[in-house]
């Protein structure tokens, strides 16, 4: 996340179409320069070596950057049979080889194992932090990495295309899941090794292919992105957030941090899922001001919106 001295209040989002090669600070640091935004950030990390929908952040929207990257993902990638790199990707050093080619049905039967909700150890070189230290800087140090296994969610793993040494799936999953690690479990579960050659993200919370733009495209328009309707409304990533329906007056004491009577609210706002522990996005008409919480018989904000 990073604010630019002096530069244009833009809010909403830009769903980036990230090329291979770029890290997701370069996509971010080329937007700032494109945009001249005051303030930019990203909503979930892409690796260099792959490509895909990599949502951006400006201005006040990066308020709601956790929304996205708890949001559910999918991913279209290649696992190539028969080598395991220490990166678990086509970056690193072949570790390990196998002279085993796993067939379709072996494939489709492996499947059923990873699906809903599975342990699973992340890659070494990955941004968990041991200790205060990310474990790709300890993996790079040639120091050891223990990484405890984790609870993550497969919601859908599909075999698209085979081939004798690589094989295509479509997968969508909850935050966490690292496709790299869900490759190298499944090639040791079929009998031989294997590593990410190929990794695309389609989609990333509300934002996907469809709504995706290059670089190439922000260029063309530069700083009028936001008045050529590139930029997303800040709400686009709150789509799944019931809605609560409020006053100016009322808007004004959440913004000031003071709580509302979910008593008075309730006959305007008959929802069914609003109840205690609920998070709303507090609205006046089609205007955000603020995210908030459903507190017992209170509306207390927790994030302020200043658009």
């Amino acid at each position: 996340m990073g604010r630019r001295k002096g530069g244009k209040p833009i809010n909403g989002w830009l769903a980036i179409d990230k090329p291979l090669g770029m890290t997701s600070t370069d996509v971010v640091t080329r937007v700032r320069r494109l945009t001249e935004a005051a303030k930019v950030g990203h909503g979930g990390t892409l690796d260099p070596l792959a490509s895909g929908v990599l949502p951006i952040a400006l201005g006040e929207a990066t308020k709601t950057v956790a929304y996205v990257m708890d949001g559910a993902k999918t991913y279209r990638w290649q696992v190539t049979w028969g080598e395991a790199r220490n990166t678990d990707d086509g970056e690193g050093e072949v570790v390990a080889t196998s002279p085993v080619r796993p067939c379709v049905a072996d494939i489709e039967s492996g499947l059923k194992a990873f699906q809903g909700e599975i342990e699973q150890v992340p890659p070494i070189y990955s941004a968990v932090k041991i200790a205060g230290r990310r474990a790709y800087d300890l993996a790079r140090a040639d120091q050891p990495v223990e990484l405890k296994s984790r609870i993550v969610r497969i919601d859908r793993f599909v075999l698209v295309e085979s081939t004798e040494n690589t094989a295509t799936f479509e997968v969508g999953c909850g935050k966490g899941a690292y496709i790299r690690a869900l490759a190298r479990d499944l090639a040791q579960a079929l009998g031989t090794v294997g590593y990410v050659s190929l990794l695309r993200r389609t989609s990333c919370g509300p934002f996907n292919e469809s709504n995706a733009i290059s670089l190439d495209m922000l260029e063309d328009f530069g700083h009028s992105a936001a008045s050529a309707k590139l930029v997303l409304p800040v709400e686009t990533a709150l789509d799944d957030i019931p809605a609560l329906a409020l006053t100016e007056d009322e808007a004004r004491r959440l913004q000031n941090g003071q709580p509302l009577s979910v008593l008075r609210l309730a006959a305007r706002n008959p929802h069914p899922s609003i109840s205690a522990g609920t998070t709303v996005r507090a609205m006046v008409e089609e205007r955000l001001v603020a995210l908030a919480r459903i507190d017992g018989v209170e509306v207390r904000p927790i994030r302020v919106l200043n658009l």
